[in-house]
């Protein structure tokens, strides 16, 4: 499991750091609040141990900054404190503290608390994905896709960059339903899918928008950046015919792009309006192409 440790004292830092290496953790150790909260928003971390006292951002503020933001997954968080008054834990818990460990440690009680604390994890990654997930593709659902092109707006304000939203429809799937059945037009949905997140890049996620329809969104990725996925995207599709119970059938897309840059205020549904617009005109063009609206705020 990935552990991301804050203490600013060196000797418990490098003996927790070890222990947890020991056996078989992945550890990232920083000496300060401040860099524990830089760490944590630039990756995944399923835990955050935290010593309570710290220069600059002590482990409640810390603890209170990972509570403030919305991200996928859970980060169960320990408190490592030498207060274990009862006003203290509740003062933890407020914060949103999932667990104390009381220094100097014991390490036969650190590695029970970490069994439970994957106990917890793993159920809370079960509801997540059953929560997220679109049922029949596997990706993310409509919620959840939007949920993260939100997180990816905030953190483009914190970092810079920018975001890419591409819409995308399956082109004349009401006929593939009407035709062939609903069991075909299933399986063109998961394979689609399938083939969609084979095209995209680590970082970018893909979700189903409803029906036919789905939505990449694109960190880091700008105009031509989300251009050239939407492209693989739509040649992915109709590289080779799919495999349903009726049989093999051709499918190919439409798909609009838009980018946040080219808004002075980038809001979730106005870049999917833009996206939706540019894919209107790709199906008005003839379907199976890729239209692009990068209209600017005035």
């Amino acid at each position: 499991m990935k552990i991301l440790i804050a203490e600013d004292d060196t000797t418990s830092r490098l003996t927790l750091a070890a222990t947890l290496k020991k056996f078989g953790h992945e550890v990232t150790a920083v000496s300060t609040g401040k860099a524990a909260l830089q760490a944590w928003q630039r990756d995944v971390y399923p835990m955050l141990i935290s010593d309570w006292m710290m220069p600059e951002l002590d482990g409640l503020q810390l603890c209170r900054a990972v509570r403030s933001e919305n991200r996928q997954h859970y980060t169960y968080v320990i408190l490592l404190t030498a207060l274990s008054g009862k006003d203290n834990q509740l003062d933890g818990m407020d914060s949103g503290a999932d667990d104390f460990i009381i220094k100097p440690f014991d390490e036969d009680l650190l590695l029970a608390r970490l069994r439970v604390a994957e106990r917890i994890l793993e159920l809370h990654e079960a509801l997540r994905t059953e929560a997220t997930r679109d049922r029949l593709t596997g990706l993310l659902n409509r919620g959840a896709i939007m949920d993260f092109l939100q997180q990816s707006l905030e953190r483009r304000v914190r970092e810079g960059g920018d975001v890419g939203v591409i819409l995308i429809d399956l082109d004349h799937f009401k006929q593939i339903n009407d035709q062939h059945g609903h069991l075909a037009g299933d399986a063109v949905l998961r394979e689609s899918a399938r083939r969609m997140q084979a095209a995209l890049r680590p970082y970018d996620r893909i979700g189903r928008y409803g029906g036919e329809e789905f939505i990449v969104v694109s960190p880091q990725a700008d105009g031509s950046n989300s251009a050239a996925i939407a492209e693989r995207i739509r040649s992915q599709l109709c590289a080779t015919p799919l495999s349903t119970p009726a049989g093999e059938l051709t499918v190919t897309a439409s798909l609009g792009v838009s980018h946040a840059a080219q808004l002075a205020e980038p809001a979730p549904d106005r870049l999917v309006a833009l996206a939706d617009a540019a894919l209107y005109e790709a199906k008005r063009g003839g379907r199976n192409q890729v239209r692009l609206n990068f209209e600017r705020d005035d």
